[in-house]
C-alpha cells in the first residue's frame, strides 16, 4: 500500500443492502457519523447517482465544519465511491471507496480513502476505524 493510501476492514452482522442504506441514506448516516468530542454531523444533501454531489455539515468544539465531494460509484449494494474535499483543512480531493461483500447476511466493509497528501493529510483522516466501529454499532441496534 502507498503512503497516499488508508485502508479500513470491518465485519458487520448484517446484509450489505442495510449497510449500504445505512453508508448511502442521508437520514441514516446522520444517526451514527460523528465522534463524541470531535464532531457531529447535523446535516446532509446528497444526490446518489455517479457524478452527483453530496455534503455534510457538522458542529466541532472549534466551529462548523463541512466535508463534500461528488459520488464516483455507486452500485448498490456492493460499492460505494465518492471524493472527499474537507473544509477543516487545507487539502486536496482525495477518494474514498466502500467496497461490501457479503457472506450469509455478514458483510465485509472494505474502506479505502486514497489520494491523500503528507503526514498531516493522512493523520487528519485517520478517524475511520472509530466510524466504522459506530456504523457497526449503529447497525446492531436495528
Amino acid at each position: 500500500m502507498s503512503e497516499d493510501t488508508l485502508v479500513q476492514e470491518i465485519t458487520i452482522e448484517a446484509p450489505a443492502e442495510r449497510v449500504f442504506d445505512a453508508l448511502a441514506q442521508p437520514e441514516q448516516r446522520l444517526a451514527w457519523w460523528g465522534r463524541t468530542g470531535r464532531f457531529r454531523t447535523t446535516r446532509m444533501e446528497s444526490d446518489l447517482r455517479a457524478g452527483g454531489a453530496w455534503t455534510m455539515w457538522f458542529e466541532t468544539p472549534h466551529g462548523p465544519a463541512t466535508v463534500g465531494g461528488v459520488y464516483r460509484a455507486v452500485e448498490r449494494p456492493r460499492l460505494l465511491a465518492f471524493t472527499w474535499r474537507p473544509s477543516w483543512y487545507d487539502a486536496q480531493e482525495s477518494l474514498v471507496t466502500i467496497e461490501l461483500a457479503e457472506t450469509g447476511g455478514v458483510t465485509k466493509v472494505r474502506l479505502t480513502h486514497s489520494g491523500l497528501t503528507g503526514a498531516a493529510d493522512r493523520a487528519s483522516n485517520a478517524g475511520w476505524p472509530d466510524l466504522l466501529a459506530a456504523l457497526r454499532g449503529y447497525l446492531a441496534g436495528k
